[in-house]
């Protein structure tokens, strides 16, 4: 790894020189006339402020009435001979202006109404009534235009932590600070835009926001828009740049929960989970509270054991990072004062249950049924019954006999009975008839008796 980081910047170092050699060999030695300028990037249809400055060696000993300021582009042979602007002309080929005031060598030109074609490599020069000319070659200003806009920056200063104070800013550059950007974003309606001067002395659009962070800035998304007028203003040309906030923070809303819930029993497996919001991940610590104090019994956000008697009371569990900890509500765990008998097998006895219950319920049908079928059976007995029937009737068998004396009467008064016949009743369908002795077989029949 250390032969391959030496490697790269020999490298490095070698196309450093090669680049410093292919320079000076394009810039003559007897060049004697140095600018400053950054190189430059534009939007077309809008304008560019050129920083400029100028120096010479040795210096040129010229009244200030004398400086004629002049920007070339290089011809078919690749010398800078093409003139796109003289100071001294009223009549340009490229709309650029000299704002600058060359007796205090500064040469900052306001190029204007850009577009794609004036993209090229421009060469400064000073000529002083034609006596004196010099072209600052080693100092090409190199300009390229676009028609995109430049995309704005986002930028954070301080740490991303929860109750940590940040500034946050967009910027966009400016290459033409006659008609700079209007810059948007979503956390501040219409924020002032300022215009900045860099150390290059360009310039650059600024918003910023400072704020304090929290949770709840976790995953913010920050837009930011630039907008930049062209063509005097007739239109503009956006660009937006995103930014999403990673905030880290201690751990929040910090729960327990119980599976199953409610009274459970002794031997039965309970399941402990907690859950906790935090940035880094917590880790997880679960307490029993117990006569003696909170005591620790398990690591990790899920805890389960097998239920004792003794594993009844009240449990909670602590979420921790390194910015903070918190801790959850307490969750009571019931377990049943009974036992079940671990001699009985369970089976046994829900199945002796349910043959009870199904006998008890094939009697009472049985029952049922019974009831049911015996009405029938009298009703039965009751029609034959009706078939045949025996009636009894009083029927009175005296008969008169010859007077006698009164002794004999007396004996004949005590003779006279009652008597009772027995009829049998039958009946058909359609008559019924009824049969009887006659009474003298009757009266026959008791005086044999």
């Amino acid at each position: 790894m250390a032969a391959l980081s030496v490697n790269i910047a020999t490298d490095n170092m070698l196309l450093h020189i090669l680049f410093l050699s292919g320079a000076l060999a394009t810039c003559p030695q007897e060049s004697n006339l140095f600018i400053t300028v950054p190189q430059m990037e534009a939007l077309s249809g809008s304008c560019l402020q050129i920083p400029c400055n100028f120096s010479a060696e040795p210096e040129i000993p010229l009244n200030n009435s004398n400086y004629v300021g002049l920007w070339t582009i290089d011809d078919s042979n690749h010398k800078p001979n093409i003139v796109v602007f003289s100071s001294k002309n009223t009549v340009n080929i490229y709309p650029m202006n000299i704002t600058g005031n060359l007796s205090e060598k500064d040469c900052t030109t306001l190029f204007s109404s850009l577009n794609i074609n004036y993209t090229n490599t421009y060469y400064f020069r000073i000529e002083t009534n034609g006596t004196f000319r010099a072209t600052a070659i080693c100092d090409p200003l190199q300009i390229t235009v676009t028609d995109s806009p430049p995309i704005p920056r986002i930028e954070i200063s301080g740490d991303l932590k929860e109750k940590e104070s940040v500034t946050i800013s967009c910027s966009a550059s400016t290459p033409c600070p006659h008609s700079p950007p209007k810059l948007t974003w979503n956390l501040q309606q219409d924020p002032p835009n300022n215009i900045e001067e860099n150390t290059d002395r360009t310039f650059t659009t600024k918003i910023q926001e400072t704020i304090t962070l929290s949770d709840t800035h976790d995953g913010f998304t920050i837009n930011c828009s630039a907008t930049y007028p062209v063509n005097e203003g007739r239109e503009v040309k956006t660009a937006e740049e995103r930014k999403t906030l990673n905030v880290s923070y201690a751990p929040k809303d910090t729960s327990v929960s119980i599976s199953p819930s409610g009274l459970v029993s002794a031997g039965s497996w309970v399941n402990l989970t907690c859950y906790s919001r935090a940035k880094p991940p917590a880790s997880f610590s679960w307490f029993k509270n117990s006569k003696d104090g909170a005591i620790r019994v398990a690591e990790g956000d899920f805890y389960s054991f097998n239920v004792t008697d003794v594993t009844d009371g009240d449990y909670y569990c602590v979420a921790t990072n390194n910015l903070g900890n918190e801790t959850s509500s307490t969750i009571h765990l019931n377990v049943k004062a009974e036992s079940p008998d671990p001699s009985l097998p369970l089976e046994p006895v829900i199945g002796g249950i349910i043959g009870i219950i199904v006998l008890i319920s094939l009697v009472s049908q049985t029952g049922e049924e019974l009831t049911v079928k015996e009405p029938a059976r009298k009703t039965q007995e009751e029609e034959e019954e009706k078939e045949e029937d025996i009636h009894y009737g009083e029927i009175d068998f005296s008969k008169q006999r010859p007077e006698a004396s009164s002794s004999s009467e007396q004996d004949s008064g005590q003779q006279q009975d009652t008597l009772y016949a027995q009829v049998k009743v039958s009946q058909t369908a359609n008559s019924r008839t009824q049969t009887a002795d006659s009474p003298e077989d009757l009266y026959a029949q008791v005086k044999k008796k």
